[in-house]
């Protein structure tokens, strides 16, 4: 018998060459991704590599000076120049004013580049107005938040005008005839611009507030008419009314007290017959009122009716008829000095 050879499929040869291309062609594809994995930033990073130093540092100053000329052309556009100004609690101050001072700062920066705190400095500089708070409202646009000066006092300068003041001692505005009435005014302003004159002007509203509340609570108020304050140490108050003639002279301490004490004596003093020729009342001594008679040839010492002692021993100030006595006295005794040298001549 023949040995039987088995028979080959020439499918067999075409399957493993098939493989091999198979496992050939699922390779490549592979190879291909590694080659993508590497990121535009490494291969500009390695081409950069091999520019050198010096035209690197010249790109660089390149892309500044135009970012630093783009900025300029965006700022100075006129997309950036003010349109709109918007204003928030005004009352008092002229909107007008505010308006106009922020065209005026911002017309040459736009809104871009616009000094915020120099504007709100030149903001505080108007009248009535105590704090500014200025913010950009891009690209066209500014915000004012004002905070008003809040009137406290009127003063009565030289000139005889009333002015409105806050308690920083800034005047503010003219008194307007439907402005509610203070309950008296202050004479002694300091008119004079110089910080010496601000802060003597700013102790004398000090103490004028501080005086105000103290004569509201002892309910004194309606019967003054002004304070006269050129020296807080020596107080003046001028009453009002039928009274208006009468300075009370106070001092520089008490002045509540005596303040009282000086129109308890009036009072007491108004029925007699020097009541009418009373022109003032000192009483900076304290306890003791002096009054004064329009004609000035007549002083006298007042006990004050809470019954403390009135006398000022010594005091020959107080009364003219002493001095006068006194002068009299001298003067005869001079006579009767010179009376031994006439019998020897």
């Amino acid at each position: 018998m023949k040995d039987q050879l088995p028979t080959q499929k020439v499918g067999n040869r075409s399957g493993i060459a098939a493989k091999g291309r198979s496992s050939n062609a699922q390779q490549r594809p592979a190879r291909r991704d590694r080659e993508s994995n590497v990121g535009w930033s490494d291969r500009l990073r390695h081409l950069l590599g091999y520019v050198p130093v010096a035209l690197k540092i010249s790109l660089t100053l390149l892309i500044g000076v135009l970012v630093f000329m783009g900025y300029r052309a965006a700022a100075s556009a006129s997309f950036f120049q003010v349109k709109n100004v918007e204003t928030r609690g005004v009352a008092r101050s002229s909107n007008e004013s505010i308006v106009a001072t922020v065209r005026r700062d911002v017309s040459q920066t736009g809104v871009w580049r616009a000094d915020l705190t120099a504007l709100s400095t030149h903001l505080e500089q108007l009248p009535w107005v105590r704090t500014a708070i200025v913010t950009r409202v891009l690209p066209d646009g500014i915000r004012v938040r004002i905070t008003e000066r809040q009137p406290r006092l009127v003063i009565r300068n030289s000139a005889g005008r009333f002015i409105w003041v806050d308690e920083d001692a800034v005047e503010l505005s003219e008194m307007m005839p439907a402005d509610q009435m203070p309950p008296f005014f202050l004479r002694g302003w300091d008119e004079q611009a110089t910080a010496i004159a601000r802060t003597g002007n700013q102790a004398r509203v000090k103490t004028f507030m501080e005086l105000q509340k103290e004569w509201q609570t002892l309910g004194l108020t309606e019967r003054v008419s002004e304070v006269n304050l050129i020296d807080t140490r020596d107080v003046r108050a001028q009453l009002a009314g039928d009274d208006s003639q009468i300075e009370i002279r106070l001092g520089g301490s008490d002045l509540g007290k005596r303040l009282k004490k000086a129109l308890a004596v009036l009072d007491s003093q108004r029925q007699t017959s020097r009541g009418p020729l009373i022109s003032y009342i000192d009483m900076t001594q304290g306890k003791h009122a002096i009054v004064g008679l329009v004609s000035g040839s007549h002083l006298s010492e007042i006990t004050p009716p809470s019954g403390e002692p009135a006398s000022v021993p010594g005091d020959d100030r107080a009364r003219p008829e002493k001095v006068a006595e006194k002068s009299t006295k001298d003067q005869k005794n001079r006579t009767q000095a010179k009376k031994p040298d006439q019998k020897r001549t």
